[in-house]
């Protein structure tokens, strides 16, 4: 059974923090794949400031076009909204039963966890691999049987800094992939 972790988020942008974190989680939690899972709409998040769909997986895309274990999913987008957790792990067990999904988080997502919709249910049905966040706090004596919490060098980048610089004029060089600073540019500068 392959083993695909999956990486949920709005990557609004993309950016090298997000590459190189899917690179380490794959190894650290031993998984085939890590598809990257873009968002269309987080619940739990503002939308202001939130790039179209279709950009967003096109710059995730291009972004990763050389990496081979790291795919760029829209299977969302297919989905109703808003995309609940436990509706895609749902209907992506449905859809690839030949597959063991594992759920990729930030430790920020697990402080917020029990918030998540059917929260219960992810724990009991999939496994999750939390990655330390800079100011969250993980506390290892609690955690259930099927949540592992991996180490990970995290890239001080953030989308949030990214949309900054570019609205500013400041150089991008180094925090999102090459092949799509032109895009990133043009797009949060309109």
């Amino acid at each position: 059974m392959m083993k695909t972790g999956i990486f949920g988020g709005s990557f609004n942008p993309i950016h090298n923090g997000h590459i190189q974190l899917a690179r380490q989680l794959r190894e650290a939690a031993g998984l085939d794949e890590v598809w990257l899972m873009v968002s269309p709409q987080n619940p739990l998040k503002e939308q202001a400031g939130l790039l179209d769909d279709d950009l967003r997986l096109q710059m995730a895309r291009e972004a990763l076009a050389d990496e081979p274990h790291i795919l760029v999913s829209d299977y969302e987008f297919h989905l109703p909204r808003p995309s609940y957790t436990w509706n895609t792990l749902q209907a992506l067990q449905q859809d690839f039963p030949d597959r063991e999904f594992v759920l990729l988080i930030g430790g920020d997502n697990w402080e917020h966890f029990p918030r998540w919709y059917r929260a219960d249910d992810i724990v009991s049905n999939y496994r999750l691999v939390v990655y330390p966040r800079r100011g969250s706090d993980i506390d290892l004596t609690s955690l259930p049987p099927t949540v592992t919490v991996v180490e990970a060098e995290l890239l001080d980048i953030s989308s949030t800094d990214i949309r900054r610089r570019v609205r500013r004029r400041q150089t991008i060089r180094g925090m999102v992939p090459d092949s799509i600073v032109h895009t990133v540019i043009e797009s949060y500068r309109r």
